[in-house]
């Protein structure tokens, strides 16, 4: 017999099971795990666990759970990716603070496009997604064409293709943490994708 599923053990938890919170809790480790391995700087994921990151978030969203439940205005794991960004902010801050600030200085200040996927990462994420054993063989040209595709897509287009490919987020989860509609959400990955395979399409076989 299957165990209650994520919204019952949230109504669970809210009615004081902490043996439903933590349940619940448990359930989303590893779509963290996954939101770190994309969003975590290579230096310091050499320095850090992300198992202790995760730990340390979990343990912070025990304690703030009724703050959650007081105000469910977003889905749960958005509320937990949030404060998993936020550690691993603090995180980044205190391990490469100075070497950041460099990475950024180009940046303008403010600029929420910053906070974005780069076109350099996200190219480097696809390219290694390819499979065609001839691909090792070009694969400056693939990354060439995969930067003048994403630098020509608004930065929220890119971010969105990181969201839903890479991290697995709903369409919901993704058009929350963007604060854009559902609708405005899948027309912009729809797009993306498509334009994207048009590029990879002749690198994927033989």
């Amino acid at each position: 017999m299957a165990g209650p599923g994520i919204d019952e053990l949230l109504e669970l938890a809210a009615a004081g099971r902490r043996c439903s919170l933590d349940q619940l809790l448990e359930l989303h480790r590893n779509r963290l795990r996954r939101f770190l391995r994309f969003r975590m700087d290579r230096r310091l994921a050499r320095r850090i666990d992300d198992s202790d990151v995760i730990q340390e978030s979990l343990l912070e969203a025990s304690q703030r759970f009724d703050e959650y439940t007081a105000d469910r205005s977003v889905p749960f794991f958005v509320w937990l990716r949030y404060l998993t960004s936020q550690r691993l902010a603090q995180l980044h801050r205190m391990h490469l603070g100075a070497q950041q600030r460099d990475v950024r200085r180009e940046e303008t200040a403010g600029n929420r496009e910053s906070e974005y996927a780069s076109s350099m990462n996200l190219a480097e994420l696809l390219e290694a997604q390819l499979t065609s054993p001839s691909v090792h063989l070009i694969r400056a040209e693939i990354r060439a064409r995969l930067r003048e595709a994403l630098d020509c897509m608004d930065a929220i287009d890119r971010e969105i293709l990181l969201l839903r490919h890479f991290e697995q987020l709903s369409n919901q989860e993704s058009a929350r943490i963007l604060g854009i509609s559902e609708t405005a959400a899948s027309n912009r990955f729809v797009r993306a994708v498509e334009r994207l395979e048009v590029i990879l399409r002749p690198y994927q076989t033989e």
